[in-house]
């Protein structure tokens, strides 16, 4: 069991890391959490509003590709667990600008890595399956599939998973990687699938869709994802793989049907739109060894949560009144 004493939890201010921040500080064993984040793309100070306000938590500003102030978090916070979220995640911009996705996610946990080194703390790296590619139905993939990468985004991913690998078996570092799906919930950026459906139903503008819109997803809400990132950090073997999953699959158009129900849209604004380059069909991971090893399994219903989540994000989201 490793220490949840002092985290330092890097890309803390984004969708996912904000969530985590939150069941951190609802355990009592949790003296303090210190967040790094640089505040580009999907990093958001106000996503941490509320969690500001414990005492046990401290912001700070900062790249994790400067390998020195990342050291210098982890000495004076007296940290005793790093959890890495900090990265470049949106597919189509990885398209166009590969090479932030490698400085960031290949070069940030390099960074990590190499601070953690020298004061013996371990590291957990938030992964994606997307590391995977395509899997064809009914098959879901285990901890022991093969890489096979399809965007520079799942590429930086499956780079960064390679060099945590390769910092257990040359150093000894005790590492843990979880492999999420594709998340939902609250504070999602816009750019991502679920809030831009809702930002352009909510104004009845066309829907974007990529394609035929029949590529599958299994969703899980990001509640489920934090505390299975919490469990893999407390409980998890080093220098293994958790596959965090719900077996909850959707296509992405019939996702995009059921917030034009909830928010009594028509089905006409679906817009079908070239596909992306490298658009994988399917992705489906088997959590079947989190469930045995970390005893962690997702709790929260797809229907109910995903209802709930389309009612928050359709309140933050919707055109604002002219005065």
């Amino acid at each position: 069991m490793r220490s949840l004493r002092s985290i330092l939890v890097t890309g803390g201010a984004g969708f996912i890391g904000s969530t985590l921040v939150r069941q951190l500080l609802n355990r009592p064993d949790v003296e303090k959490i210190t967040v790094l984040d640089a505040l580009t793309n999907t990093g958001n100070s106000n996503n941490l509003k509320g969690p500001d306000q414990d005492p046990r938590f401290t912001f700070i500003e900062g790249d994790i590709r400067d390998q020195k102030r990342v050291s210098q978090s982890l000495i004076e916070h007296q940290c005793t667990a790093i959890m890495n979220l900090a990265a470049e995640s949106h597919v189509d911009q990885s398209i166009e600008k590969p090479h932030d996705f490698i400085d960031t996610n290949v070069g940030g946990m390099m960074s990590i890595l190499s601070a953690a080194r020298p004061l013996n703390i371990p590291v957990l790296q938030c992964s994606t399956g997307k590391v995977y590619g395509s899997v064809n139905f009914p098959r879901r993939l285990d901890e022991s599939a093969r890489l096979r990468p399809s965007s520079p985004y799942s590429a930086s991913k499956a780079g960064a998973d390679l060099l945590i690998h390769a910092a257990h078996v040359t150093y000894g570092q005790d590492v843990v990687i979880a492999r999420c799906t594709n998340i939902y919930g609250p504070r999602q950026h816009r750019d991502k699938l679920i809030p831009t459906l809702i930002f352009h139903a909510l104004r009845d503008q066309p829907l974007p869709i990529y394609g035929s819109g029949q590529q599958i997803r299994d969703w899980i809400h990001v509640e489920d994802c934090a505390q299975g990132l919490i469990a893999a950090l407390e409980r998890g073997r080093p220098n293994r793989v958790y596959h965090l999953g719900s077996k909850t699959e959707h296509t992405n158009i019939g996702i995009a049907r059921h917030i034009l129900k909830h928010l009594h849209k028509p089905e006409s604004l679906i817009s079908h739109i070239e596909d992306r380059p490298g658009h994988d069909s399917r992705h489906a991971l088997d959590p079947t060894l989190a469930l045995n090893e970390l005893r962690w399994r997702a709790r929260i219903p797809f229907r109910s949560g995903f209802d709930h989540v389309v009612r928050e994000l359709a309140a933050h989201l919707r055109p604002t009144e002219p005065a």
